[in-house]
C-alpha cells in the first residue's frame, strides 16, 4: 500500500524520472536497484519507487532440462498451462444479439492446488504426456502489475520527487546522468532516458532557442529599417546579453532558482532593453547626422541629455515589478522568476547601456574610416599605376 501527498503550482512531470529500457529483464531490475541506491544517498530525494515495484505474487514457470531433451520450450508449457486454467475456446454459439464463447478448462478441484497444477500433464512434440513437474520448475515470485515496451524493448522507470528548495536539480541530474553512464558501461544491453519534468524542460528550452533567434531576427529588421543602417541595430543590440546576466544576478540576489518561467522572462527582457539603447542612438544620429555635429560630441552629449530619461524607464519598470518582488503568497510565487528576469535585466543592462552604446559608436565609426582609408589607398595605387 502506497500513500503519496504532492502539491504544486506548476508541475510538467516527475522531477527525477529515468526511464530504462532493455530485453533482459534482470539487467534493468539490478540497474534500477542501484539507481535507487544512488538516489537514497542525497538528503533532498524522496518517494524513490520503480515502475515494478507493484508487482503481484505469482507462480513463475522455468523450463528444465529434461523439458529441452524433449523439444519443449516455456512457450509451449505457459501456454498450456493458461489453456488448461484460463480455458480454451471450444466453440462460438450466435444467439440474437449475444455471442456465446464455450470454454473447456480443468474442473475446479484440479486448477486450486500447487500438486495438481504438478500433476498437470503436457503434451510434448512427439505426442507424449508427461507431468509438468518433470519438464518444469515452478517457484513463486513476484511479477509486475503491467509491462510496458517502447520500440520492442521493455522499459523500467526510476522516479523520485527532490525537495527543490534546498536541493540545485542542475547539480544533482549531473551527478545522476555521470553516475548512470558509468553504471551502463557494465550493462551494455540497458539503454536509459530522461522523462518526467527534464524532458519537459528539455523539450522546451528546444523549442524556446528557435524562438530567441526568430524574435531577434525580428528586432534586428524593424530597427534597420528606421535607422536605415545594418551595423546600428547590431549595437543597439548588444545590450541583451547584458540583460541576461542582470537576470542571472537577481536569481542569485533573490535566492530564486532559474526555471522555464525565468527563460520566458528572458524573452520579453529581449525586447524591453533595447528601448534606452534605442533613444541614445537615435539622438546620436539626429546630431550628427542631421545637425551637422561631430560624432565625438554627440555621443558626449547623449550621454547627458538623455541620462534622465533612460534612467527614468528603467527605475520606472523595476518599481512597479518591486511588489511582485516583494510578494510572499503561493499565487505570486507562480510568477516570481519571470518579474525578478525582467526586473533585474532591464536595471543591470540600462547601467550599461550608458556607457556600451556611446563606446561601440565610436569604435563602429573607427573601424568604418579604417576601411574607407584602405579603400582610398587602393584606389590611388590603381590609378597612380
Amino acid at each position: 500500500m502506497e500513500l503519496v501527498f504532492t502539491s504544486s503550482l506548476f508541475q510538467s512531470g516527475e522531477p527525477i524520472n529515468i526511464q530504462l529500457a532493455s530485453n533482459d529483464l534482470r539487467a534493468l531490475e539490478e540497474v534500477a536497484t542501484r539507481l535507487k541506491e544512488a538516489l537514497a544517498t542525497y538528503p533532498g530525494v524522496f518517494e524513490i519507487a520503480d515502475s515494478l515495484s507493484d508487482g503481484k505474487e505469482e507462480l513463475q514457470i522455468e523450463l528444465s532440462p529434461q523439458g529441452h531433451l524433449l523439444g519443449l520450450t516455456r512457450n509451449d508449457i505457459v501456454g498450456q498451462v493458461g489453456e488448461a486454467y484460463r480455458g480454451l475456446q471450444a466453440q462460438r454459439i450466435q444467439r440474437g444479439r449475444d455471442d456465446i464463447r464455450v470454454l473447456v478448462r480443468y474442473p475446479f478441484d484440479e486448477r486450486r492446488t500447487i500438486s495438481a497444477l504438478n500433476e498437470m500433464l503436457i503434451t510434448a512434440p512427439n505426442g507424449r504426456l508427461v507431468p509438468l513437474a518433470n519438464v518444469a520448475e515452478i517457484t513463486p515470485g513476484r511479477g509486475p502489475s503491467q509491462i510496458n515496451r517502447i520500440d520492442g524493448y521493455r522499459v523500467l522507470n526510476v522516479t523520485a520527487d527532490v525537495d527543490k528548495a534546498n536541493t540545485n536539480m542542475i547539480v544533482l541530474m549531473s551527478e545522476l546522468t555521470s553516475f548512470v553512464d558509468d553504471l551502463l558501461v557494465k550493462y551494455p544491453s540497458v539503454t536509459y532516458t530522461l522523462e518526467g519534468e527534464q524532458a519537459r524542460q528539455a523539450e522546451t528550452f528546444g523549442s524556446l532557442g528557435t524562438g530567441i533567434l526568430i524574435v531577434l531576427f525580428a528586432i534586428y529588421c524593424m530597427l534597420a529599417l528606421p535607422l536605415k543602417s545594418y551595423v546600428q541595430p547590431l549595437l543597439v543590440m548588444s545590450v541583451i546579453p547584458f540583460g541576461f546576466i542582470g537576470a542571472v544576478i537577481g536569481h542569485w540576489i533573490m535566492g530564486v532558482t532559474m526555471t522555464i518561467l525565468s527563460v520566458l522572462g528572458l524573452m520579453a527582457l529581449t525586447g524591453v532593453v533595447i528601448n534606452d539603447s534605442l533613444v541614445l542612438v537615435d539622438f546620436i544620429n539626429q546630431r550628427h547626422r542631421t545637425g551637422g555635429e561631430s560624432l565625438y560630441s554627440a555621443v558626449k552629449r547623449a550621454g547627458v541629455v538623455r541620462f534622465r530619461p533612460v534612467m527614468l524607464t528603467s527605475l520606472t519598470t523595476f518599481i512597479g515589478l518591486t511588489p511582485l518582488l516583494m510578494d510572499q503568497s503561493s499565487s505570486a510565487q507562480f510568477l516570481v522568476p519571470m518579474a525578478i528576469s525582467l526586473g533585474f535585466g532591464i536595471l543591470f543592462a540600462t547601467m550599461i547601456t550608458l556607457v556600451l552604446v556611446p563606446t561601440n559608436m565610436l569604435i563602429a565609426d573607427d573601424i568604418e574610416r579604417f576601411f574607407r582609408r584602405r579603400a582610398a589607398g587602393i584606389r590611388n595605387a590603381v590609378t597612380s599605376s
